[in-house]
């Protein structure tokens, strides 16, 4: 076996920045000032209008529980920092470009026709099965899948209950024969002492088994594994996954209470429960579980890439060094235009595989920088 060769190195220069953007194509300068108003009136509009939702879809209130009052405030605060964080993301150079190009994407009749079955996939791929998980780690990838699912589950019965859509209604006053109705109307009838019962009765505790199982490995890893233990953040990292394990906790204690105990200790665990679940609401916006939110853009792009290459004929870029493929033109071109709303004047360098920019660096490193001690 011959010794292995890297790729031949050329003499190329470091790539030079093609200038500045003409002034046409330069964005519109917003000062944060202007970003923050129109943060606090996104924010402002989405909360009025979850508002004037719980209000009619609970029929004037008249499906609303009194007791679920400081869950449903909760959610008003997270639809406010939610629409502002979302609004100040989008603000950015990078971020808005990402969004404009996922939608124009998403809402194309041509790419539609090209392939009328991509954003359903991209869905599923991306939101549903992450598979870009399963790269890094099997484990990690069903850790998340259950997080995920399990958020999911309890996201889909608490906030419609909590807002008075869902109501469950008793002909007899006592059971065991129940309807579901929502916003009113009688969707179904199930007893409750069968298999549909327990299912609608104790969903948000499957829910709630879920996300201890996958939260806790995830824990775990943070305390045991050395590259997370290096990056990780008390706050940003460990609280999330504190608080929904707590949430999951006295959400079973709860029903443990009830079924076990006569209630004992019921309205102590219910304060501690509303209380962890009302932190965690708020908090959402303003940490790590922000990314939920962001991570539909991604599905934007990955569309945006995916039908680019179809219309090109799914030719990809060659490395202007190696000549290796990087990645669809349209999407090179597109993070071209975006280091040029950020002022970076070295945006050719997305011409480049990782591998030549990386050798490009060290050349010019031994060029100019190391030379001096020599």
């Amino acid at each position: 076996m011959g010794p292995v060769t890297e790729p031949p190195q050329t003499a190329e220069p470091l790539p030079v920045p093609d200038g500045p953007a003409p002034a046409a194509d330069a964005p519109t300068a917003q000062t944060p000032a202007d970003v923050r108003r129109r943060a606090v009136l996104a924010g402002t509009t989405v909360s009025v209008l979850l508002i004037l939702a719980i209000v009619f879809g609970s029929r004037l209130l008249r499906d609303f529980d009194s007791a679920l009052l400081p869950y449903a405030v909760a959610t008003v605060f997270l639809a406010f920092g939610v629409a502002y964080r979302y609004t100040v993301w989008v603000s950015a150079p990078g971020a808005r470009r990402l969004f404009r190009q996922g939608w124009r994407s998403f809402f194309s009749a041509a790419n539609f026709r090209r392939a009328p079955t991509a954003v359903p996939r991209m869905i599923a791929t991306y939101l549903g099965l992450q598979k870009f998980l399963g790269a890094r780690s099997h484990a990690r990838w069903a850790a998340h899948q259950l997080l995920f699912w399990g958020c999911v589950l309890a996201a889909l019965i608490t906030f419609p209950l909590t807002w008075g859509w869902f109501t469950f209604t008793s002909g007899t006053g006592d059971g065991p024969g129940y309807e579901m109705r929502i916003w009113g109307f009688k969707i179904l009838g199930f007893d409750s002492l069968g298999v549909a019962g327990w299912l609608m009765f104790h969903g948000l505790d499957l829910a709630a088994v879920l996300v201890i199982a996958g939260a806790a490995y995830f824990l775990w890893r943070r305390m045991k594994d050395r590259g997370a233990i290096t990056g990780q953040r008390f706050a940003y990292d460990m609280i999330p996954l504190i608080a929904l394990i707590v949430i999951s906790v006295t959400g079973l204690l709860l029903t443990f209470s009830s079924v076990f105990l006569h209630g004992g200790g019921y309205a102590f665990l219910a304060v501690l429960h509303m209380a962890s679940v009302v932190f965690t609401l708020v908090y959402i916006p303003f940490g790590k579980f922000f990314h939920i939110v962001q991570r539909p853009a991604a599905v934007g792009m990955q569309l945006f890439k995916y039908t680019s290459r179809r219309e090109d004929g799914e030719e990809l870029k060659a490395c202007r060094r190696c000549h290796e493929p990087i990645d669809t033109a349209p999407y090179v071109e597109n993070l071209r235009d975006t280091m040029k709303d950020l002022r970076l004047d070295f945006d050719a360098w997305a011409e480049y595989c990782p591998r030549c920019k990386r050798v490009l660096r060290g050349n010019a490193y031994l060029d100019h920088v190391k030379k001096g001690f020599k």
